[in-house]
């Protein structure tokens, strides 16, 4: 799935990929509401049907963000 620049997800626009890999993608990404940059990860649709690995995409933003580090 590759997003184009000013696709609409929920309130987040995509601005430009970042990179890609066996996974999946990652987008630069503003958010509207809250009017700050964000990455976006879009799990490749391939690896969605393991329960066990959609459970760890859906845990890796809570465990991201609960990290403190200024080169964060």
């Amino acid at each position: 799935m590759t997003l184009g620049a000013r696709t609409r997800l929920g309130p987040h626009e995509i601005v430009a990929p970042i990179g890609a890999g066996g996974k999946g993608e990652v987008y630069r990404a503003r958010d509207t509401r809250l009017n700050r940059t964000v990455a976006i990860k879009i799990l490749n649709s391939r690896l969605m049907v393991s329960k066990e690995l959609k459970a760890r995409f859906e845990r890796e933003p809570k465990v991201i963000s609960q990290l403190q580090h200024p080169n964060v």
